[in-house]
């Protein structure tokens, strides 16, 4: 947790250094873990952990220095899980693409960098030389932690936003982390979230 929370740090030092006006604040509840959507998606699916997670995030206004590459947002986010499994923090880029001409829905997806203290490797139940009794405790701990196969993982994100006032909002959110066999190479388990965040929009147009 200590390594998670220096990360979420130097995240949020990186954020803070972007531009100032119209950031945006959410608060969020993801169900950890699920496992349809990686199944769907053909990217992995673990569906090995349990929880929910807290996300504590901050979002810049639009990066007008990166317009080559459509002015994204500048995010970063701190996911705790409920039973103390997998928790991470994230910064990344992210594009809001407005739906409609209300200006009420829009998109927003992104790309982040996150370290996770969940486990990058699980012991080798196989090992010779182990107990039968630890080799069953290492095998049941690899039917209930994720094995990332790195602590620093790509965090890829996409969110359904619908903006009540000016100042609030709400997002149906999926985030998504996985090291892409270039963090790592081998085992690759992911870990999908899927929930909701509440947005509250400040200090600028």
């Amino acid at each position: 947790m200590k390594r998670v929370l220096f990360a979420a740090a130097a995240a949020w030092s990186l954020v803070a250094a972007a531009p100032a006006a119209a950031q945006e604040a959410f608060v969020g509840l993801l169900q950890h873990d699920v496992e349809f959507i990686g199944e769907a998606l053909g990217i992995g699916a673990a569906g090995k952990e349990d929880g929910v997670d807290l996300h504590l995030g901050y979002r810049t206004g639009k990066i007008d220095a990166l317009r080559a590459i459509g002015r994204p947002k500048a995010y970063g986010v701190l996911s705790l899980n409920s039973e103390g499994q997998s928790n991470w923090a994230a910064v990344g880029l992210g594009w809001t693409i407005e739906l409609g001409s209300g200006g009420r829905w829009y998109l927003q997806p992104g790309i982040g960098i996150a370290y996770t203290d969940g486990e990058d490797e699980l012991p080798d139940f196989r090992e010779p030389g182990i107990t039968q009794a630890e080799a069953l405790r290492r095998a049941r701990l690899r039917d209930e932690r994720i094995e990332f196969g790195s602590n620093v993982l790509f965090e890829p994100e996409l969110a359904l936003g619908y903006r009540f006032t000016e100042r609030f909002g709400a997002e149906l959110a999926y985030t998504h982390l996985s090291n892409g066999q270039i963090f790592a190479q081998g085992q690759n388990d992911g870990l999908d979230a899927l929930g909701v965040r509440l947005v509250y929009s400040f200090g600028g147009d």
